[in-house]
């Protein structure tokens, strides 16, 4: 067989190494994506969760631990959310929960944060008639105050 033969079958055979034609060579380089603070755990029907302040530049802060727990937050177990699992404690008060910098993931149910609105939205609602109240006792006949909480939209034209 002459030289020319040879060259052509070599062509035709492709001599390409295998590794060159793996799909890790062909795919599109993944995207860079800004890592979040603080990870979301993934949802569990009927509870709430939250991440609560521990300690401020390695400072304890017991007051705002405490609070969370009265007002019915619990502090969330390692094993119960395994996504999390590598910033679990090993030691202290809240040994197997879940601490990133200085905050403790916890959890509270939904029934509490909704008991919890309707107890603000009233002390809202009485502070808002306190203070219009106390304006609108100071009212002159001849210059009249005028004080309206509510706005309605109309569209188009009543004939």
């Amino acid at each position: 067989m002459d030289q020319q033969t040879q060259t052509d079958a070599a062509v035709r055979q492709n001599r390409a190494p295998r590794a060159m034609e793996s799909r890790e060579k062909t795919m599109r380089p993944q995207a860079w994506i800004n890592p979040e603070a603080l990870p979301n755990p993934d949802n569990r029907p009927g509870w709430k969760h939250r991440w609560v302040r521990l300690s401020t530049m390695g400072v304890d802060d017991p007051k705002n631990i405490s609070s969370k727990l009265r007002e019915g937050y619990e502090p969330c177990r390692a094993e119960d959310y395994p996504e999390l699992m590598l910033q679990a404690i090993n030691e202290g008060r809240f040994k197997g929960g879940i601490e990133i910098g200085g905050l403790l993931l916890c959890r509270i149910p939904e029934e509490f944060l909704q008991q919890r609105m309707r107890h603000f939205d009233a002390q809202n609602k009485a502070q808002m008639e306190s203070v219009d109240n106390a304006y609108l006792s100071e009212n002159d006949r001849r210059m009249q105050k005028f004080s309206e909480r509510s706005t309605k939209v109309t569209f188009g034209s009543r004939s």
